[in-house]
């Protein structure tokens, strides 16, 4: 899909539960966020599913064409995979999932049961070389697993580390353009104009944190699921991301003006800096709500 319409259907989905009118009226269709291999930014496209128990079942057409979809190798990359879907509850849901590509008779078989659902589909497959990916998202089930848990605690801490740093990184780069002691962050581009530079620092990190509170909501679904008492905390950070989000798009839409505008690269910086803390604001203390009250739960 092209970018417009993937925008109009995701709204349409998240707007109605996970239904969308158009072309797209009774098609099942999920939402997936993936990490994009080279940049690390967060994507979402609206797919084609089916399902298969308590996975989903996702299918590579690309409408026909010769190429794989970007988010099928994305996902090869990097198989951690936020799926959002309606519910009984009334509104979509973000479920943390892993991908999985089928092959051989399992694939053979959900294939076939596509297409006969959908005869559409061996229409794509007769106009590609290709083999259409079919793909299956396993939800995070945290029943039973104790380790698990554990693990998923220490990668929500290092992942906080992370940001953490990535943060020093960029108030680093800050105040190095501020200074005009900024060096080259390419040595391969080294006349790459300093404000660019700053502000792909700054974009690496707002995919970094939005991908990061993308992959949480998902995550979230199952904490709640296996551990209820954790239903106030988790509406408290799921409410503080919303809170981050609007901050990191006010500041990327500053970001693409100050680029479109070639601004002074001091007085450049020093709106971004003010921007940037205005984003930060609040932020260490989410990380330390968040770690105090999941990490328990976890094992950590």
């Amino acid at each position: 899909m092209k970018n417009d319409t993937n925008a109009r259907v995701i709204a349409d989905f998240r707007a109605h539960n996970g239904r969308v009118g158009g072309m797209f009226e009774g098609v099942p269709l999920v939402l997936i966020t993936t990490a994009g291999r080279r940049t690390g930014r967060p994507h979402t496209h609206p797919v084609v599913a089916l399902r298969d128990g308590a996975r989903q079942v996702i299918f590579g057409s690309n409408g026909g064409a010769p190429r794989d979809p970007q988010w099928y190798l994305n996902l090869l990359a990097n198989p951690q995979v936020t799926m959002e879907i309606g519910t009984e509850d009334g509104r979509v849901k973000p479920f943390a999932t892993r991908a999985v590509p089928l092959t051989g008779d399992e694939r053979a078989h959900l294939w076939d049961l596509q297409c006969t659902r959908d005869p559409a589909f061996r229409g794509y497959a007769a106009a590609t070389a290709r083999t259409i990916p079919v793909v299956a998202l396993h939800p995070l089930d945290l029943s039973g697993d104790p380790t698990r848990g554990r693990l998923i605690g220490e990668q929500l801490v290092r992942h906080h580390a992370d940001l953490r740093a990535e943060i020093e990184r960029v108030r680093e780069r800050l105040e190095q353009v501020l200074a005009g002691t900024a060096q080259p962050a390419d040595p391969d581009r080294p006349d790459t104009d300093p404000a660019e530079q700053l502000r792909r620092h700054c974009l690496t990190f707002c995919w970094s944190l939005r991908l990061h509170h993308t992959r949480e909501d998902g995550a979230f679904s199952a904490f709640e699921r296996e551990f209820p008492h954790l239903v106030p905390a988790i509406e408290r950070l799921r409410a503080e991301h919303a809170l981050v989000e609007r901050a990191l798009v006010d500041f990327e839409a500053i970001l693409d003006r100050a680029a479109a505008q070639e601004a002074g690269t001091r007085a450049t910086a020093r709106r971004l800096r003010a921007e940037f803390e205005r984003v930060l604001a609040g932020l260490e203390e989410h990380f330390a709500y968040e770690e105090a009250h999941l990490l328990p739960a976890l094992g950590g």
